[in-house]
């Protein structure tokens, strides 16, 4: 049962997007996007030796500390030229989805969750000056590998922040890795603990290393199970 509080806040959004919206058109134009230009980039680094290869273990840490610095810090703290990330995250996300309704009622709830197409201009020249200095520094086949790690990880972040917001008792939601992972995203969205645990949304990698990953004790439980 949702609260009256978040069923209100949620109507309140709802009206605001526009009739046109596909929360479906939404998730597939993003998805298409990131696949092609990720495709597109492996190809361009099909010949890539062992030694260039070693971008791509590098590429991932990198993306995981700065999705968790990027939520850590701008998403949950209004900073100066930035402040639309903390209202768009904070503001509106936390309040739409909370800790006891965290799953989707219909698809225009989607743009809750997903990002702005245009995002996926700003990721990638996100990974534009690393990979050239990679290029310039190792191979542009190195560069090429960086860009192609960025965009899946950018592709996954969605994947997965969609599949924690998808009702629990889908085939998605019951997906033992979706159901790991929901719960240490779910915690999050405890207003108790927002500013202070849980900041990795794919892998807790970086919460593990800065020691802000908060486990209890239905998590240590799920993860018994698992072994």
């Amino acid at each position: 049962m949702i609260p009256e509080s978040v069923a209100n806040f949620r109507a309140a959004c709802r009206a605001k997007i526009p009739r046109y919206y596909s929360g479906l058109a939404h998730f597939c134009f993003t998805s298409s996007l990131s696949l092609t230009v990720i495709v597109y980039v492996l190809w361009l680094a099909r010949s890539a030796t062992l030694f260039e290869l070693i971008t791509i273990p590098i590429a991932f840490l990198y993306a995981n500390g700065v999705e968790y610095l990027i939520h850590r810090n701008p998403m949950h703290h209004p900073m100066k030229f930035v402040s639309i990330m903390f209202e768009r995250h904070s503001l509106i996300h936390h309040r739409f989805f909370t800790d006891t309704a965290m799953s989707f009622e219909e698809q225009k709830d989607y743009q809750l969750v997903l990002f702005p197409p245009a995002m996926f201009l700003g990721f990638l020249a996100g990974a534009l000056p690393p990979a050239i200095l990679l290029g310039f520094l190792i191979s542009k086949t190195a560069g090429l590998l960086f860009i192609a790690v960025g965009m899946a990880y950018y592709l996954t972040y969605e994947w997965l922040h969609f599949s924690f917001h998808v009702d629990e008792n889908t085939f998605i939601g019951r997906l033992a890795v979706v159901k790991r992972l929901r719960r240490h995203h779910t915690i999050h969205h405890n207003p108790k603990f927002m500013n202070r645990y849980n900041f990795n949304i794919t892998f807790p990698i970086c919460d593990y290393l800065f020691r802000t990953y908060y486990r209890d004790r239905l998590n240590e439980a799920m993860a018994k199970d698992s072994m």
